[in-house]
């Protein structure tokens, strides 16, 4: 690899998409973060390095030392522009985003890199007024995730929607409506679609299940054992765990310190050879594209942990995924993508999701900041490439058409 040697505007990091392909090629990440290190000490009011460094701690495992750069880059300032391939760029898009981890918000540099399309981002913060100089853009988009950290952000930029003089993507207030127990209400009356209903519970309330004070049909209305246990918050499949009984639910509770779980009844969507496929979706102005396919001998997959670049019957498989998408897996499943796409009613946003045995989409979970890239190697993967060119080009003609429309009448607006 190439050593960096970073040399970049104090508002301009490198950024997410960059940092993240040289790990995810396999790069050695700390000579530039020692370059960081030093900048962090030279340079203290150095805002983009900071950011840069925020990122690769993450990457590099330090979530930590990663959030606490991030809170210091955003002390000093909250406008940060992404690297455009244009200039001047055709379009100038505004990201409202949240502070937190890497899967807090969409990462678009990944959906707009190479393009003439420029992207700045705004980090909201929760009651702390707007800059006084919003970045002069011609489309905004939403790209904090529903949390419970971010509830107040979300909460803050929906109080600005309806003022914002540009068109604005991604209704804050549907975004909140993608948490794991909301999503079960707006989904499941949908035809062709199956998703568990998911309960919140504290810690206590577990211990009383652990310990048969109550009963699982108490507290959750399909629950049935086996059932899915996380934390509340976490991704990636931190904590998820599958519990077979009220025993395992003691052994669970003995290894995970947090105070809040989600709990949702276990579905097997074992196909018929015994292997478990689950796919990504993401939503373009209401339109299906496929993202990936991940094959695995277990019911917790990521596309990470499935070993889809050492299988050519895998590669195969998601080839045809991918490139029939719109004439099968789409076609099979119209009605019930559809319906979630008119339900949940954003203009950009991902689904995780399987095929059960009778033939329904089993719906995991609703997002709007899922990672959609184009990291993965051709000469592995060549099928991915063009598909993935779909998607980016679906993303850019939409941020266009929205900036076409006429923009807002509004007198301004204050946080």
């Amino acid at each position: 690899m190439t050593e960096i040697v970073w040399r970049q505007r104090p508002d301009a990091p490198l950024g997410v998409a960059r940092l993240s392909k040289i790990a995810f090629d396999g790069g050695d990440l700390r000579p530039l973060r020692s370059q960081l290190l030093d900048k962090y000490v030279f340079e203290p009011d150095n805002a983009a390095a900071l950011m840069d460094l925020a990122m690769i701690e993450q990457l590099l495992g330090n979530l930590g030392d990663g959030l606490a750069r991030q809170q210091e880059a955003l002390a000093l300032r909250r406008i940060f522009h992404s690297p455009c391939a244009a200039s001047p760029p055709a379009l100038r898009l505004l990201a409202l985003a949240a502070p937190g981890d890497i899967g807090t918000d969409a990462p678009l540099e990944f959906l707009l890199e190479g393009s003439d399309i420029a992207l700045t981002t705004l980090y909201v913060m929760p009651g702390e007024p707007l800059p006084d100089a919003i970045p002069e853009h011609d489309v905004a988009m939403v790209v904090a995730c529903e949390s419970d950290d971010n509830a107040p952000v979300l909460s803050a930029i929906a109080r600005l929607a309806d003022a914002w003089p540009k068109p604005l993507l991604n209704d804050p207030a549907k975004i909140a409506r993608l948490g794991r127990e909301r999503l079960h209400a707006i989904l499941r009356p949908l035809a062709g679609v199956e998703i568990p209903a998911t309960l919140r519970l504290d810690r206590a309330s577990l211990e009383d299940l652990a310990a048969g004070r109550s009963t699982l049909r108490s507290v959750l209305d399909d629950g049935e054992f086996p059932v899915i246990a996380r934390p509340v918050g976490s991704h990636a499949g931190h904590g998820l765990a599958r519990l077979e009984d009220t025993a395992a639910i003691g052994a669970y509770l003995a290894v995970r310190p947090e105070a809040a779980f989600h709990l949702s009844r276990y579905v097997d969507y074992r196909s018929a050879d015994g292997l478990f496929r689950k796919y990504r979706v993401v939503f373009v102005d209401g339109s299906a594209y496929a993202c990936h396919m991940a094959i695995a001998d277990q019911w917790k997959i990521y596309y990470l942990n499935a070993g889809m670049g050492e299988s050519a019957a895998k590669k195969a498989e998601e080839e045809r995924f991918m490139t029939a998408f719109g004439s099968e897996f789409a076609r099979r499943h119209r009605a019930a993508l559809a319906s979630i796409a008119a339900c949940v009613g954003l203009d950009y946003f991902g689904i995780d999701c399987a095929q059960t045995a009778a033939g329904k989409l089993l719906v995991f979970e609703a997002d709007v900041a899922m990672i959609v890239h184009a990291m993965d190697s051709p000469t592995v993967f060549p099928y991915k490439g063009p598909q993935m060119s779909k998607v980016f080009a679906a993303f850019r003609a939409l941020l266009k058409e929205r900036a076409s429309r006429l923009p807002r009448q509004s007198a301004g607006f204050a946080a």
